[in-house]
């Protein structure tokens, strides 16, 4: 049975796979690979698992020549994107995928000259080439001030600011190789990932990640729309440093009872014949209240250790956090 139809299918229709060892019929496999090169997801990672499906058994897989050479445009696509060393021609209608450089060296740079294309143009500043002087300043023009005006015609730019405002907040860059990533206005998480580099970053201040970054006062929320205002941000701050030790206090007298008395009730309703859980056995009744008893007498000697462990590492973790990171960032 195909895990993606859920079909019975013969096992001749069950291509392998060089990247992993899941199994799917030729038909589903041949729609995923449409779907993916259609949306551009490439590479294209198997159905089932992260495992990055082989180039060999792309093009085994897909019968369609069209599909194969996008396939191979996408994938040259990304890897271009992802060497640093990688210029594109700046000239208009000039396909990168297609990009072939003869570099010629001088005295003040690199003169890159697009094969089939013609366009002669700085390898440092990608303006024309200018063999008889150093690279100018080029100072950012206004239609490119945005990731959303560099996917914009010139003609397309009078439509306003506040379009253009609306479009910049779901086309941004990534932080790490300026690929073009577009966020779907969906309620998602600011937590990105790109799929060019690998790169982690935060949508709303596009710096690289760590897995603390939306707990750090850095002002961006998990599921905001934008970063907190500056006066906020100081006022959270303070709030904490001033109101920690009351939170704290107060989270542990709760977290104190809760755990001591809650693991033996919870243990004693888990063993209890017809409790939640428990299975129906042919033992007597003295030894069920002899399970237990002895079950909740074990939870009474384990509880305070637990509530012990949770609090002594709780509290001087949650400490160190508000006056180490909180504090030092309120002082910059």
């Amino acid at each position: 049975e195909c895990p993606l139809c859920l079909l019975p299918q013969p096992p001749e229709a069950f291509p392998t796979l060089a990247s992993c060892s899941h199994r799917s019929c030729r038909a589903c496999l041949e729609q995923y690979l449409r779907l993916a090169i259609s949306e551009s997801r490439v590479p294209v990672s198997c159905p089932h698992c992260p495992a990055v499906l082989q180039p060999s058994d792309v093009h085994r897989l897909l019968p369609e020549p069209a599909f194969r050479d996008k396939y191979e445009e996408f994938l040259l696509r990304r890897l271009l994107v992802a060497d640093p060393g990688t210029r594109w021609c700046p000239a208009p209608d000039c396909s990168p995928s297609q990009a072939r450089f003869l570099v010629t060296q001088s005295c003040v740079g690199l003169g890159m000259l697009r094969l089939g294309c013609g366009t002669e143009f700085c390898y440092h500043c990608r303006q024309t080439w200018h063999p008889d002087g150093p690279c100018a300043p080029v100072p950012p023009a206004p239609s490119l001030a945005t990731p959303t005006a560099q996917l914009t015609q010139p003609e397309e730019l009078a439509h306003g600011e506040a379009l253009a405002h609306a479009e910049a907040e779901d086309i941004k860059v990534c932080p790490r190789c300026s690929a073009f990533i577009m966020k779907i206005n969906d309620g998602s998480c600011n937590r990105m990932n790109c799929t060019v580099c690998g790169c982690l970053f935060c949508w709303l201040c596009l710096r690289e990640i760590s897995d603390v970054h939306f707990l750090s006062p850095s002002g961006c929320t998990f599921w905001g729309k934008r970063p907190w205002s500056r006066t906020r941000r100081i006022l959270w701050q303070l709030g904490m440093v001033l109101g920690a030790p009351m939170v704290i206090s107060l989270a542990a007298g709760v977290a104190v009872p809760v755990i001591t008395i809650g693991i033996p009730i919870y243990m004693g309703r888990k063993v209890l014949p017809g409790g939640p859980g428990s299975r129906r056995s042919s033992i007597s009744r003295c030894q069920q209240c002899l399970s237990v008893t002895s079950s909740v007498l074990l939870s009474v000697f384990v509880s305070p250790i637990i509530t012990a462990l949770t609090v002594g590492v709780g509290v001087p973790l949650l400490l160190t956090y508000v006056y180490g990171t909180v504090v030092l960032s309120l002082c910059r």
